[in-house]
């Protein structure tokens, strides 16, 4: 909590190609050691790899994949009386996209392909058709919630 006035939420501009703002917000998130020139040059190599493989547009196939991945609840500690309960909370709507656009990043990494461009791609595609691992991540968060909907009283 910040002791004296809550931090401004910085514009981030669209990017040149596609005039996005969920563009150029994934790829601040790809982003590794400032160097956003790799950044771009893998992401727009993986909308076009994505563009190949599912034959529609690479910018409704990300902007799908965004909105599957997106959570609507997460649990949150909350102390009480000694106790550590994991209370249910929905997530704010900057909140969502940003853990949908960390967890894609996250889970292509993690993937099999040759270069991050095709990780990014069919991460995309999986996550635009449901499957995949970042949206069994979304399932596992949701399913805590679920889990621990009875101490959903101590919302604060």
């Amino acid at each position: 909590m910040p002791r004296r006035k809550r931090a401004t939420k910085r514009k981030v501009l669209p990017d040149p190609k596609y005039k996005s703002v969920l563009v150029t917000k994934f790829i601040n998130g790809l982003l590794n050691d400032g160097k956003r020139s790799i950044s771009e040059k893998s992401f727009y190599k993986a909308m076009d790899i994505a563009n190949e493989k599912s034959g529609s547009d690479g910018v409704e196939l990300f902007q799908k994949a965004i909105d599957n991945v997106k959570p609507i609840l997460e649990v949150r500690s909350r102390r009480v009386g000694g106790a550590t309960y994991q209370v249910p909370v929905e997530i704010r709507s900057d909140r969502q996209q940003a853990l949908a656009i960390r967890w894609i990043i996250t889970y292509a990494k993690a993937r099999s392909e040759k270069t991050m461009a095709e990780k990014l791609a069919f991460e995309f595609l999986a996550a635009s058709k449901n499957e995949g691992a970042s949206i069994k991540k979304r399932e596992d968060t949701h399913r805590m919630a679920e889990a621990n909907k009875a101490f959903a009283h101590f919302k604060w």
